[in-house]
């Protein structure tokens, strides 16, 4: 196996046909359809099973595929670690953030960042939790921002800031008339009150559906949202619940007079974290991108 293939049919495993992989590869079908035949009758075993659609792994083609995927991983590492010997400040950064968390960072982070490396390039991914640590592990990213429970043996973690889980009350919830902002409370205390929740998929809703099980509690869940922003503003607005971490609190908070509560005997486990495979040679811009993230969230 050389570098070529491998990234060659490691592009037709993500992509499932070898037409949607030679046009991402920017190259011609028969010669990609040419170059997985010659690969195949060297192994002596199909690679991918053609008769379904999309293309599925044989269990020969798993076991090449891992290989691949290490032959280019350590290839990059080689790469990015020539350019830093070279003392080049010039690359290209694949990040992964998400929505509320690149609001809260991004606008102070990059502009310092580009400061002082004018020549690297940023390319942007805003996604949930799960999907982002999945695309690092996959080398789809080359670092994550997000609030994730740190357990991938495949990936390293560095803490960036510890968040606290509670409940952010409107002004004219039952929770906020009855209990001073910064009380901890249970579920129970907000048990009279709406909710305004996270969509399924979100990180924060599956604590949520499990702490409220465990309570015993259904709640009056008045509106879904995607966005942790707008779920934010539609809770100060109709003085309803909002389970979500302390970082979402700021001054448009406390104008509309809103309060947060942390959640009482819950110990979260989700802190806001930088991941990136494990044993990965980070270059110096990186780095320095990861400390200027501290020093902004720091203030």
């Amino acid at each position: 196996m050389n570098l070529k293939q491998a990234r060659y049919m490691k592009t037709i495993a993500q992509e499932g046909s070898i037409t949607a992989a030679a046009k991402k590869l920017y190259v011609s079908q028969p010669s990609l359809s040419q170059m997985l035949r010659q690969v195949e009758t060297e192994l002596g075993l199909p690679i991918f099973d053609r008769s379904v659609s999309p293309f599925r792994l044989t269990y020969a083609g798993e076991q090449y595929l891992r290989t691949a995927q290490i032959m280019l991983a350590a290839a990059e590492r080689l790469e990015n670690q020539l350019r830093e010997i070279k003392q080049e400040n010039t690359g290209r950064l694949r990040l992964g953030i998400s929505v509320q968390r690149a609001m809260q960072v991004l606008p102070a982070a990059l502009p310092r960042f580009w400061e002082q490396y004018p020549s690297v390039s940023v390319e942007l991914t805003e996604a949930g939790s799960t999907k982002l640590e999945d695309m690092v592990r996959d080398g789809r990213l080359d670092m994550a921002l997000a609030a994730i429970a740190s357990a991938s043996p495949h990936l390293t973690y560095e803490l960036i800031e510890q968040e606290v889980i509670g409940i952010l009350a409107g002004a004219g919830s039952h929770l906020a008339q009855t209990q001073p902002a910064g009380t901890l409370v249970t579920l129970e205390d907000a048990r009279e009150d709406t909710f305004i929740s996270l969509k399924q998929g979100h990180s924060v809703r599956l604590v949520q559906d499990k702490l409220f099980r465990t309570a015993g509690i259904r709640p009056h869940i008045l509106l879904e949202s995607d966005s942790m922003e707008v779920a934010k503003r539609v809770a100060l607005g109709t003085g309803s619940c909002l389970l979500c971490s302390n970082i979402y609190m700021d001054s448009l908070v406390r104008r509309k007079g809103g309060a947060f509560y942390p959640l009482k005997n819950y110990e979260n486990k989700r802190h806001f974290y930088v991941c990136y495979r494990k044993d990965e040679y980070l270059p110096r811009y990186m780095r320095d991108f990861i400390q200027i993230t501290s020093e902004v969230l720091s203030r």
